[in-house]
């Protein structure tokens, strides 16, 4: 990239041309042999307030395939310091000498940020509540890449929860870098894309609209990204159960889908797509979750300032 980015807390960090030269990184990590040495002699320390199963290892893949090291911790809200009332700064002050870099999950929406001002080293955000998910926003368009050979021209219709779902969230503000695509938001009354990002969008000249027929939506889309209805978001059991289920994925759907389209999903899934389309070559999503190893192990050489 053309210029560091020291920490990894928001999507709004990355412009065009540093996000098109990470791609590229991530392009050439993919055929990386074993045995490489890039990031020996780093450490790598992961802390999850938040449960985790792709992003925690997949991060920590990408520093052992990169020659690093990784210490960790998960369920870090119940067995760590955080448990006997240590703050969030307090946390990485102390884990900062111990690691060359930390890749943070926390419960609250702003905890990255709050991480990244008092951190002596590079801050990787792995998701703070509701808020932001870059690294997998930053993995979901290189996703559309690979698959599509573009990020550019692209209708892209983002599907379920769009109110509480970070990386839906986090995916459509990075989508500002594409050019003459347009975003769909296909939502349960109950889980709208919240106005600061439609604000955001306006302000960058990105066409959007609301629909809420999937089913007049996938003949006409390049990108159909599903996400799960997240019972741990809502307020109420009530507003929980309207939403749920309101648009799945089968066989019925994928037959409406444009033949050249690919379905993405950040996982994990419940019952948002049925298994039955897992053989579909446009099902992505695993793939998808396979490119997170390509693209963290690009971002943690960037911060590390290794070029890859």
């Amino acid at each position: 990239m053309s210029s560091i980015i020291r920490h990894v807390v928001d999507v709004g960090q990355f412009d065009r041309d540093a996000t098109l030269d990470l791609f590229a990184a991530a392009d050439r990590l993919r055929d990386l042999p074993r045995g490489s040495d890039l990031l020996r002699g780093y450490l790598l320390a992961t802390i999850f307030y938040e449960p985790s199963t792709r992003t925690r290892l997949s991060f920590e893949s990408a520093m052992q395939r990169l020659g690093g090291g990784v210490i960790s911790t998960e369920n870090a809200r119940e067995f760590s310091s955080a448990i006997k009332g240590e703050t969030v700064e307090d946390t990485i002050r102390i884990v900062g000498g111990y690691a060359d870099a930390i890749v943070l999950r926390h419960h609250e929406q702003g905890a990255a940020h709050r991480a990244a001002s008092v951190a002596r080293v590079p801050i990787l955000n792995a998701g703070d509540g509701p808020g932001e998910h870059p690294t997998q926003a930053l993995l979901d368009l290189y996703t559309i890449r690979h698959e599509l050979g573009r990020i550019d021209g692209l209708r892209v219709a983002l599907v379920g929860d769009l109110r509480y779902g970070r990386t839906a969230r986090s995916l459509a503000r990075l989508f500002k870098l594409s050019r003459g695509g347009e975003l769909i938001f296909v939502s349960p009354a109950q889980t709208p894309m919240g106005e600061d990002i439609r604000a955001e969008l306006d302000a960058a000249g990105v066409a959007w609209r609301e629909e809420p027929d999937l089913a007049r939506v996938l003949p006409g889309v390049d990108v159909v990204y599903q996400t799960r209805v997240q019972k741990e978001r809502f307020a109420t059991l009530a507003d929980y159960e309207a939403a749920k289920g309101v648009y799945i994925i089968d066989r019925t759907a994928m037959n409406r889908l444009n033949p050249g389209a690919i379905v993405l999903h950040p996982l994990p899934r419940v019952d948002e797509i049925t298994v039955e389309v897992d053989a579909d070559p446009r099902a992505a999503y695993f793939r998808q979750a396979e490119n997170g190893v390509y693209i963290r192990m690009a971002l943690l050489c960037h911060v590390l300032g290794v070029k890859a």
